[in-house]
């Protein structure tokens, strides 16, 4: 008795919040690298020779390996633990990123291909990287804090444009855009070995005290989710659990309208820069910087979506209902970008995106609700499933909008399509979704009728 006096007496260490900000970090890098060609694209468009479907088609080529790489990445987390597989990941997306800047060296003909395979290769590394990031806070983060914690390191998205985009602009605009690959190729190289010395599971962390790993473990955190022996290969995940996962509703109301967010997602890292050149008549320069106004709304949304988020849980005690509101509010605040087709003043198109960008980070939650629904046992398939969903919308969207651009001459019918979107994932939390709770799975069950719904 007097021992649990005295560990609830105890201050507990803040190790968890240093965790969450290295995933920020991690995630701001992340993106930044994957929206690196849509800074550079004008001017490496311009020296390749690529029209509006080609550029599309190779934005596309890291959605391809990324959906490619998601259920093998998630296997790799629970197989062998989230330290090792997200250290490779950072290294080898770092690499690749890096060697894009050759392409501009190759001949044309060539450098097209090139340009898509080290795009493909990118895509591949960094699948395990969002995977990753989930167990990461189902692990070191309490039920109450993880729409908190998700929303942080996924509002990393848009804190990358607000500090990488006018950058990378910069360093294009002075350098010439293969400098922009260089310089974030060597940035993720020198996080990952930073990264390896702060990753640990929270029972093994050499700076975590027993106050916190008991607040974290009662709160619900899955504190043993990288302990050696959850790795055994009779405890592994088997493929027969991804077709249970597929007959929730649930989930697969989760799942398509994370695919629905998602596309959001891809048009701000890829076409939105190249919309504000091209459609807007911007230089890469001032693109750059304006792209990262409407970016620093997208933060600010995205870290509030997730308090807000935390609050509505303790205050009304319904998983639900905290995660819904604020992706349905966020979605219909993102609609608002379709007005931009009806405006000509430049500062005013910024300012709707500004509100479109907020919209989308205050609904940005299938993080959380993925950590919040995964079954423990494969925590990192799930998120990979999951993942595998949202982000075939790194393949369409940019396929469909350079078909839009191309077909139409301007970004109006773009802008509907990515709109329409989020409508779309209003439809699926209000609609399919149902009650949020953690899906359960059944064992050692000759027929998966009446499994949880």
């Amino acid at each position: 008795m007097s021992s649990e006096k005295n560990l609830a007496d105890t201050k507990r260490s803040r190790v968890r919040h240093l965790i969450v900000f290295m995933l920020f970090v991690l995630t701001a890098i992340n993106y930044a690298d994957r929206a690196t060609l849509s800074i550079a694209g004008p001017q490496a468009a311009k020296e390749l020779g690529l029209d509006a479907v080609a550029m599309g088609y190779v934005f596309s080529a890291f959605g391809w390996s990324y959906v490619i790489g998601q259920l093998p990445g998630g296997w790799l987390l629970d197989r062998f633990g989230s330290k090792p597989v997200y250290i490779a990941s950072l290294l080898l997306w770092s690499f690749f990123t890096m060697l894009q800047g050759s392409v501009g060296i190759i001949a044309a003909g060539y450098a097209i291909t090139t340009l898509f395979v080290l795009r493909f290769m990118v895509g591949l590394s960094e699948s395990p990287s969002f995977p990753a990031n989930s167990r990461i806070v189902s692990a070191w983060f309490p039920t109450k804090e993880r729409g908190t914690a998700s929303a942080i390191f996924n509002s990393a998205q848009y804190f990358a444009t607000v500090i990488f985009a006018p950058l990378m602009g910069w360093i294009t605009h002075e350098f010439g855009w293969r400098y922009v690959f260089y310089v974030m190729g060597v940035l993720g190289i020198l996080v990952a070995l930073v990264w390896a010395k702060i990753l640990h599971s929270p029972k093994d962390h050499p700076s975590i005290n027993a106050a916190e790993l008991a607040y974290i473990e009662e709160g619900g955190g899955l504190v043993s989710m990288d302990q050696k022996q959850a790795a055994k290969a009779d405890n592994g995940p088997q493929w027969g659990f991804i077709k249970q996962l597929l007959k929730s509703r649930m989930l697969m109301g989760v799942y398509i309208g994370q695919y629905c967010i998602t596309t959001l997602t891809y048009f701000f890292i890829t076409w939105f820069p190249v919309y504000l050149v091209q459609g807007r008549g911007m230089t890469i320069l001032k693109a750059g910087f304006v792209a990262s106004l409407p970016a620093l709304c997208g933060f600010t949304g995205g870290v509030l979506g997730g308090v807000i988020s935390d609050l509505l849980l303790r205050k009304s005690g319904s998983l639900s209902l905290a995660r819904k509101v604020p992706i349905v509010v966020g979605m219909l605040m993102s609609m608002s970008m379709i007005a931009c087709n009806y405006i000509n003043v430049d500062w005013i198109v910024v300012s709707v995106m500004a509100l479109a960008f907020f919209g989308k980070g205050v609904g940005a939650l299938g993080w959380a609700v993925v950590s919040d629904t995964s079954p423990k046992e494969i925590g990192g398939l799930s998120a990979g499933l999951f993942n595998t969903f949202g982000n075939t919308a790194g393949i369409t969207t940019p396929i469909v909008i350079g078909y839009l651009v191309q077909g139409t001459g301007n970004f109006d019918a773009a802008l509907v399509f990515v709109a329409a979107n989020a409508l779309g994932a209003i439809g699926c939390y209000l609609l399919v979704v149902g009650e949020i709770k953690r899906f359960v799975l059944q064992r050692n069950t000759p027929s998966l009728g009446g499994l949880q719904k």
